[in-house]
């Protein structure tokens, strides 16, 4: 396996996907250590996984529908979960990714190896809990008799478009970690008020003014009203505002990774 050097940019993407095929099975390894870990305990692994998000609905349940009650068009703790279950992936992919080359630093310091893998274990490892986690909507939508339509066929795409945008803050933060180790405590703080930035809990298109408009730049706001949109109101996303997350996204992925690979040579002096 080469070292990354300077090529062309053409030629540094195909690098970079020939070292991932070449780890394919180290990243396999990885994820299933995490998933072993995660889930040695059967019934408090699984449990865990909806559990979390399961007590949020319940407590946003009680606010929207008690304090401030707000119009959704559906119930509203299918609503809520419908935004708590993809927003939940995204926070514990940024969660264990940022902490991803730190954390193996033996690795990352004494063995030459794509290092992406690491990153990119996290987010596959949270996609799983995700997909765990998926039955439960399906099991409230069931519950509070809300169809699925046609629609729900274009719901791999949303999922694509939201692991490339997740993968691609993961890749950056994995590295801004190893620079400033205080990282891993800035993206809580920034997990906390973004949520509430986005499109979780409330319709965030009922904030106008500069605010909104603000808001409205927020990439994982339209990706989430996608889920929503397929799922729960079974028509298709907007068009506009799902089309500039998605590019968005693609070209976040692939300047992070760009970026990742390029630096890698540095990362076992900061591990």
């Amino acid at each position: 396996m080469s070292n990354p050097a300077v090529r062309t940019r053409r030629g540094v993407t195909v690098e970079m996907w020939r070292e991932l095929v070449v780890s394919r099975d180290l990243l396999r390894a990885f994820v299933a250590r995490d998933l072993l870990v995660r889930y040695r305990q059967a019934l408090l692994g699984v449990g865990w996984t909806v559990l979390s998000p399961l007590l949020n609905v319940l407590v946003f349940s009680l606010i929207f529908t008690r304090v401030a009650p707000i119009d959704t068009g559906v119930p509203y703790p299918v609503y809520v979960y419908a935004g708590l279950w993809p927003w939940t992936f995204f926070a514990a992919s940024l969660r264990g990714a940022t902490v991803s080359l730190s954390g193996n630093a033996s690795l990352v310091t004494k063995v030459y190896f794509a290092r992406e893998v690491l990153p990119f274990s996290a987010v596959l490892v949270a996609l799983v809990d995700f997909a765990v986690a998926g039955v439960l909507l399906a099991m409230l939508m069931l519950w509070y008799r809300v169809p699925v339509g046609s629609s729900a066929l274009f719901l791999p795409v949303i999922v694509l478009v939201h692991v490339l945008f997740t993968t691609g803050l993961a890749l950056l933060l994995s590295m801004a970690n190893l620079y400033w180790r205080d990282t891993r405590h800035v993206i809580e703080a920034i997990l906390t008020v973004w949520m509430f930035a986005t499109s979780v809990v409330y319709p965030i298109e009922r904030v106008g003014g500069r605010v909104g408009s603000v808001l409205a730049l927020n990439p994982m706001t339209p990706i989430i009203d996608a889920y929503r949109d397929v799922l729960l109101y079974g028509r298709l996303p907007q068009p506009a505002p799902f089309a500039y997350a998605a590019l968005f996204a693609l070209v976040l992925f692939f300047a992070a990774w760009h970026r990742f690979h390029r630096s890698e040579l540095h990362f076992a002096e900061r591990a």
